[in-house]
């Protein structure tokens, strides 16, 4: 039978999970202090959720593997930590969701709709078994952070799937938040300031889904070789450690773009941007579509 969890507990600042912690409650007072100076929006609470979620699963994941407080308490708390996991790296996905939801028409919105929803319940499903497996890993093994239960392969190699789940769900919202770039930047005036906005769109967007597809990947390659339940003691260990740091930190990015918005204030008159992160989808067209009067979108 595998160890248990030791009677002296390692001290919480001295693990990586501390730090994570402190970056997701950074990044959520972050966030709040951008919803203040900004009009709200459901973009805006996005990165709030994600980083806050991230900040409590952390601390949670300490208490659940690197205490010896009671089987129940440390069940519970993996539990309540898998959950909110859920939520901070699927969470990711819905600020491109939020734009492509009000941006998208017709046929297109409805596909787009229902493989998004498909691949969000594919990674919901393989969330909660991965749940359920370290749950009866601690309940029936009082499996420690730095042990390697019977079901941690199990748990390694539904990782990679829930990560390269998460990996295409980015990608296929990319596609089409490109593509309608793509096709506002190409009907756009030249040499007018609605084309230079584009331009800035296409660049951010391109970056923010790019390096989010990487982190993705990156946690599924490294995650499949982990040989304890939650410690970094391999050099793959390491590098999950490291793509999720940059998980933790991504939200930054989300803020940087929504207080970047500030500056492409307009009017509705000379198809420019207005305040909201939301409104400068306003004058994104449809594919094909190639009349000024038809190239705003409903705002929420």
């Amino acid at each position: 039978m595998d160890a248990p969890v030791s009677s002296k507990s390692a001290s919480y600042y001295e693990l990586s999970w501390s730090i994570l912690s402190s970056i997701g409650l950074f990044t959520t007072l972050l966030s709040i202090w951008a919803v203040v100076i900004t009009r709200p929006s459901p973009l805006s609470y996005v990165p709030i959720v994600v980083s806050a979620a991230g900040a409590v699963a952390n601390g949670l994941c300490y208490f659940s593997f690197y205490t010896s407080y009671a089987v129940t308490n440390r069940a519970a708390a993996s539990v309540i930590a898998d959950l909110l996991w859920l939520v901070q790296e699927a969470g990711l996905s819905f600020y491109s969701y939020q734009i492509l939801s009000h941006a998208l028409r017709n046929t297109t919105r409805t596909i787009f709709l229902a493989v998004f929803w498909l691949l969000i319940a594919a990674i919901t499903a393989t969330r909660m078994v991965i749940l359920a497996s370290r749950f009866l890993e601690i309940t029936e093994r009082a499996i420690a952070s730095h042990a390697t239960g019977p079901l941690q392969h199990r748990i390694d190699y539904l990782h990679v799937g829930y990560f390269a789940a998460i990996a295409l769900v980015e990608s296929w919202s990319s596609f089409f938040l490109l593509r309608l770039l793509h096709s506002a930047y190409r009907v756009s005036p030249k040499l007018s300031f609605t084309r230079q906005i584009f331009r800035h769109l296409l660049r951010s967007t391109e970056m923010r889904v790019a390096s989010l597809c990487i982190i993705g990947v990156m946690r599924a390659v490294t995650y499949s070789l982990q040989i304890t339940s939650q410690t970094a003691s391999t050099l793959a260990g390491q590098l999950d450690r490291f793509a999720y740091t940059m998980e933790c930190l991504f939200p930054i990015i989300l803020v940087m773009d929504i207080l970047a918005s500030k500056k492409f204030h307009a009017d509705r008159n000379t198809m420019s941007v207005a305040e909201s992160p939301m409104a400068r989808f306003q004058v994104l067209p449809s594919p094909g579509v190639v009349s000024p009067r038809d190239l705003e979108f409903a705002r929420l």
